[in-house]
C-alpha cells in the first residue's frame, strides 16, 4: 500500500493564516466578471460622492452602459439632465474606467432605490379643532334628511368623537 504525501512546490503559497477579509476580496474579485462589486461600492459611496445632489438622485440600476437614476419629481428630473456630463465623470474617475457612458432619469414612483434609502414623508399633524359655541343650534332648523342638514350633523359628530 502506497503512502501519499502532499508537498508544497510552488512557491507563493505559505503557511501563514491571512484574515477572511483581506484573502476574499481578491477572490471575490476574481470572480465577479460583470462589475456587480463595484457597482455595490458605488452605491454604497453615493451620499458622499454625489453630495448635494445625492438625495435628489438616487441610484435604480444600470443597463449595459446606461446608468439608472431616480428622481422624484418631474422638474428635479428635468433639471438634473443638464448634470448629466458631471455625474458620469464623477462616477466614472470613482470606478477608475469608463464604466458608464449615459445617464438615464426614470420618476421613483414608489420603487425603492438601490441604496436602499426610501424617502419618508411626514404624517400631516393632527389638527386640534375648537369647537364653536353656537354649534347645535341649527338643528331644529335643517332638515336631517337634506344634504345641507346631514352635513351639519357630520360637522357635530367631529367633535362628539374626540
Amino acid at each position: 500500500m502506497a503512502r501519499y504525501i502532499r508537498r508544497y512546490s510552488r512557491s507563493d503559497r505559505s503557511s501563514r493564516t491571512k484574515r477572511l477579509d483581506s484573502a476574499l476580496s481578491p477572490f471575490l474579485n476574481k470572480l465577479d466578471t460583470t462589475g456587480g462589486y463595484a457597482m455595490v461600492k458605488l452605491w454604497r459611496a453615493w451620499d458622499d460622492l454625489m453630495g448635494e445632489m445625492a438625495p435628489l438622485a438616487r441610484p435604480l440600476g444600470h443597463r449595459g452602459s446606461k446608468l439608472i437614476l431616480a428622481a422624484e419629481d418631474p422638474m428635479i428630473m428635468q433639471e438634473a439632465q443638464f448634470l448629466a456630463p458631471m455625474i458620469l465623470d464623477k462616477i466614472n474617475s470613482f470606478l477608475g474606467e469608463e464604466v458608464f457612458d449615459k445617464v438615464v432619469f426614470e420618476l421613483l414612483n414608489g420603487r425603492v432605490p438601490l441604496d436602499g434609502k426610501i424617502p419618508t414623508e411626514r404624517p400631516a399633524p393632527k389638527r386640534k379643532l375648537k369647537k364653536p359655541k353656537s354649534l347645535g343650534k341649527l338643528n331644529k332648523e335643517l332638515d336631517p334628511d337634506s344634504p345641507v342638514g346631514k352635513c351639519y350633523r357630520a360637522y357635530q359628530r367631529m367633535f362628539t368623537e374626540e
